[in-house]
């Protein structure tokens, strides 16, 4: 009994070891097709990266073809695992992954053309397989993180794999990104990191010093493995290793730049360089010559997630009452997400500023904390976007400017995002000017489809947030620290792209414009204004992007053919120039007042005044232009 027992153990082992081996091999030969693909397809587009995808050739066969689960026939299935290519540049290399999986079947030799849907780094325009545009290095793992938190809340089995460079690793947003992961305990995130040592332009910071990574990262709480990035079965180990644990898991492939090759292995001076005809031809010999092998990729087990969609009530205000539009953000935001589990609030610690704190207070699993780390907060915003959240991340405005790139990508990648800026303008007061957003709208009116709100009371807050949530697109809400009195009835509507017209006469002699805080200077300064004979319009710019400026020409030229605006922002790229793009050849007379001082602490009062964007300042220029 005993030796037929171990007689047939061993045949098991037998089995179970030439299996492996199978395997090994079948997958080395996949990583040599995708190395003979991406050679042939960079020199026939000229162009691209081919060492960066060589180094990674046995980690993407290991992964496409072995380890991950998604429904070759849906790119969108929910429940597939999530791969992220953080270094974009090796776009080749996931699109032959793709091909031969059976994911795609366009031509790699397309690649970089202008007819081709294989962009020289990874667009979602362009193939549904990419989720999220790459290429500005130091983001995939925020939006990993992201995807990540999306498969926790909705109880989803998916797992997300960020393929990163090691040249990225010195990008302050990767930190970001590995300390908020342990925090979460994500064990369904799982990096790897392509330690070829070369960079665009010498060796990177460590070069192949994994001992110094491994030490870093182990510091941040993540589960971290080493191992050679061109052994199959090492990797295949380092995938498995990484589901039996409850941390997140990076694994750090050491490998070599342009593996396969001898003339362009390990050498430097080869980063972004494709191979002429020549070279390529010296190069297919080196690389073993194979048919793809046959591989069945697994469908992903199916969840039956739904968003229940509750009854909603908006929000009600009366009016004579001063209330700061930060929180009917606030309110508005946490009143969605009772009703609509979509809703996310995404935090930088600042949550009891912006009010956005009311969301965990009453539906705590709707609040993401993010703390300070803004640049993070929007790729984590746009990974759970990606996966079906509606998310709102809020911040100071001032402090959405070193999160440019991100947003900047996320517009590229199209995601929906709706981003509140609180305490906007020189208005915030005491705190001075490195907490005073005046950048913000330039930065937003910049980005390719987005909208921009600046409302000026908590009922057009709250109906344009309610609004925000139906939209796609980048949206930016601008809110001010100060309170500011309630104008508006609750049944007031606000269409996007236009004004409304809150004063005028038969009588006007010039048109007051403002938005947030200078709109109630506008009226204050048409109440005086009044006084002295010079009958005004006041409009309430709440609406900067879109805008309907024609309607907007053919009310001024009823109106005294005259226009101030002012603005809590710079002259540069804010709500005046906006507007004047529209008004040239139109013949109006235009006063742009706007911040054009270093501002100093100092009540809301002083520095409207000091920055002459005050009810005063409107007046002075208004008796000027009026007497022209």
């Amino acid at each position: 009994m005993i030796i037929r027992f171990m007689v047939t153990f061993k045949k098991t082992l037998l089995l179970i070891w030439e299996k492996g081996k199978m395997i090994s091999k079948r997958l080395q030969e996949a990583a040599n097709v995708l190395r003979a693909d991406v050679l042939k397809m960079t020199t026939a587009a000229g162009s691209g990266h081919p060492t960066s995808c060589l180094s990674a050739a046995e980690i993407m066969a290991c992964l496409f073809f072995y380890e991950m689960k998604y429904d070759i026939k849906s790119p969108n299935n929910p429940d597939n695992d999530e791969f992220v290519l953080s270094k974009g540049h090796a776009a080749p290399a996931l699109y032959s992954a793709l091909y031969r999986a059976g994911c795609i079947n366009h031509n790699l030799l397309s690649l970089r053309k202008f007819t081709s849907k294989l962009e020289g780094h990874p667009m979602p325009s362009s193939l549904k397989w990419v989720k999220v545009a790459t290429g500005s290095l130091g983001q995939g793992l925020s939006v990993g993180l992201g995807m990540a938190l999306a498969a926790r809340l909705q109880k989803r089995e998916f797992h997300t794999y960020v393929l990163l460079g090691d040249s990225e690793l010195t990008e302050g947003s990767i930190y970001e990104a590995l300390q908020l992961a342990s925090y979460y305990k994500l064990n369904n995130l799982t990096a790897i990191a392509d330690i070829n040592k070369l960079g665009q332009t010498g060796e990177t910071i460590e070069g192949h010093n994994i001992n110094n990574y491994k030490k870093r990262f182990e510091g941040f709480g993540w589960q971290v493995i080493t191992i050679n990035g061109h052994d199959i079965n090492q990797i295949l180990r380092a995938l498995k290793n990484s589901k039996k644990t409850k941390k997140p898991t990076l694994i750090l492939a050491k490998t070599l730049k342009g593996k396969g090759v001898s003339f362009i292995e390990d050498k430097n001076g080869w980063h972004g360089k494709a191979l002429s005809k020549e070279k390529l031809e010296k190069a297919l010999k080196e690389i073993p010559e194979t048919d793809f092998p046959e591989f069945k990729i697994i469908k992903p087990k199916k969840t039956n997630h739904k968003f229940k969609i509750k009854s909603f009530k908006k929000n009600n205000y009366h009016k004579n009452r001063d209330i700061a539009t930060r929180e009917a953000y606030g309110r508005a935001l946490a009143n969605l997400a009772k009703s609509d589990p979509r809703i996310l609030a995404v935090d930088a610690e600042t949550g009891n500023s912006t009010f956005s704190n009311l969301v965990k207070e009453k539906t705590p699993n709707q609040f993401i904390q993010t703390f300070i780390a803004e640049q993070n907060m929007i790729g984590v915003s746009t990974g759970l976007s990606i996966k079906g959240f509606r998310t709102f991340p809020s911040t100071f405005a001032a402090f959405l400017t070193r999160a440019f790139d991100q947003l900047r990508m996320a517009s590229i990648s199209r995601v929906n995002l709706t981003i509140c800026g609180s305490h906007a303008g020189v208005s915030i007061g005491e705190d001075g000017a490195s907490q005073m957003g005046l950048e913000d709208i330039a930065m937003f009116r910049s980005l390719r489809n987005s909208n921009i709100f600046y409302p000026s009371d908590a009922i057009s807050c709250d109906r344009l947030t309610n609004t925000c949530s139906r939209l796609k697109g980048i949206n930016y809400i601008r809110t001010t620290r100060a309170k500011t009195p309630i104008i508006y009835n609750n049944n007031e509507k606000f269409k996007i792209g236009e004004f409304k017209i809150l004063k005028k006469s038969n009588k006007d002699q010039i048109t007051l414009i403002g938005s947030g805080i200078t709109l109630h200077e506008s009226l204050k300064a048409h109440e005086k204004l009044k006084k002295k004979n010079i009958n005004s319009a006041v409009i309430d710019l709440y609406c900067i992007k879109p805008f309907n400026h024609k309607k907007l020409i053919d009310f001024t030229k009823k109106h005294g053919n005259k226009i101030i605006i002012t603005e809590d922002h710079h002259y540069e790229g804010g709500i005046g120039e906006m507007l004047k793009s529209g008004l040239i050849d139109s013949g109006i007379q235009i006063k742009h007042l706007a911040v054009n001082r270093l501002p100093h602490s100092g009540t809301t009062e002083e520095l409207l005044g000091f920055e002459e964007i005050d009810e005063y300042s409107i007046i002075r220029n208004a008796i000027k232009l009026t007497r022209k």
